[in-house]
C-alpha cells in the first residue's frame, strides 16, 4: 500500500484525493462492475438458448411432427361443438 511519503508509482495515494473525486471513481467502478456482471449473465442466457436451438437443428424432421406422447395432453374441442 502506498504511503503519503512514497513518490514512486502513482502520483498520489488514494487517500490524498479529493473526497468527491474518490467517491465518483468508486461509484463509477461499482456501476461498471455491475454492468459487466449483467453482460456476462445475458451472454450466458443467450449461449444457452443458442445451444438448445442447435440441438433442435440436429433432431430429425419426424420428431418435430410426431404426435404428443400423452394422448390426452392435446387440447381438443368437444365433438358436439365442433360439428357445424
Amino acid at each position: 500500500m502506498p504511503r503519503a511519503t512514497d513518490t514512486a508509482g502513482a502520483s498520489a495515494p488514494y487517500y490524498s484525493q479529493d473526497p468527491r473525486g474518490a467517491l465518483k471513481n468508486f461509484v463509477l467502478g461499482e456501476m461498471m462492475r455491475g454492468a459487466g456482471y449483467a453482460a456476462l449473465f445475458i451472454a450466458g442466457v443467450l449461449a444457452l438458448l443458442f445451444a438448445v436451438w442447435g440441438v433442435g437443428l440436429l433432431l430429425p424432421a419426424d420428431s418435430k411432427n410426431a404426435p404428443p406422447p400423452m394422448p390426452y395432453s392435446a387440447v381438443m374441442a368437444p365433438a358436439d361443438i365442433a360439428q357445424v
